[in-house]
């Protein structure tokens, strides 16, 4: 077999890879996504009643009235910063992640930074009273950050200790709440992985279509 055969041989197949890898494949990927996975494919976008886009299943976003069920706290703001105050530039970058703050930075980085009391610290002492002052009883995830600071879950537990102040807010009744928490709780991933999570946004929408807010 000739040199000049043998290269071009090698250049058809460099080719045909190249169409199957870089089009075929990726093409027929999108195809099957947009026909069996339509909504995951697009970005799992929830709409209201008057079918416009208010955000996604898989980011979460901030709810801090007592009108609402509120979110896991977020370092990013989850990426809606105000554009005039956006100092560390999250809009520009769309940042995502957590604060990094381990349980050692309690005491270990406090000293390393000279300051009498360790960031992390600085936040629970300042958020549990805050949630003891609505009537909410502190859960963890009501407390620290995700480590996306996008997650749009918070847990069961989480979402049952804000009923009181939700429905002392809305005037309903706490086991229309629970009723609701129940509806919008996924389970576990194929039934045993992860654990079940309270998606804040749709609970917040099914809690708006019970009784609108004032």
């Amino acid at each position: 077999m000739s040199q000049r055969h043998q290269i071009s041989k090698a250049i058809r197949s460099t080719i045909a890879l190249w169409l199957l890898t870089a089009f075929i494949y990726p093409l027929f990927m999108l195809f099957c996504g947009q026909i069996a996975f339509s909504s995951q494919a697009n970005g799992s976008l929830i709409t209201n009643s008057q079918g416009t886009v208010i955000g996604s299943a898989l980011i979460g976003q901030p709810f801090t009235s007592d009108r609402y069920f509120n979110s896991r706290p977020s370092t990013t703001s989850y990426s809606t910063a105000d554009p005039k105050k956006d100092e560390a530039g999250v809009l520009k970058t769309g940042v995502s992640g957590a604060s990094n703050l381990a349980p050692s930075n309690l005491d270990l980085l406090a000293r390393i930074k000279g300051k009498d009391d360790p960031d992390l610290k600085k936040k629970i002492e300042g958020d549990i009273p805050r949630l003891k002052a609505a009537g909410v009883q502190p859960t963890a995830d009501l407390v620290y950050t995700s480590g996306s600071s996008l997650d749009p879950h918070i847990t069961p537990e989480g979402a049952r200790v804000q009923i009181a102040r939700v429905a002392s807010s809305r005037g309903v009744q706490a086991n229309q709440l629970e009723t609701l928490i129940a509806q919008n709780t996924d389970g576990r991933f194929l039934g045993i992985f992860g654990e079940p999570g309270v998606n804040v946004l749709k609970l917040n929408l099914a809690l708006d279509a019970l009784k609108p807010a004032a």
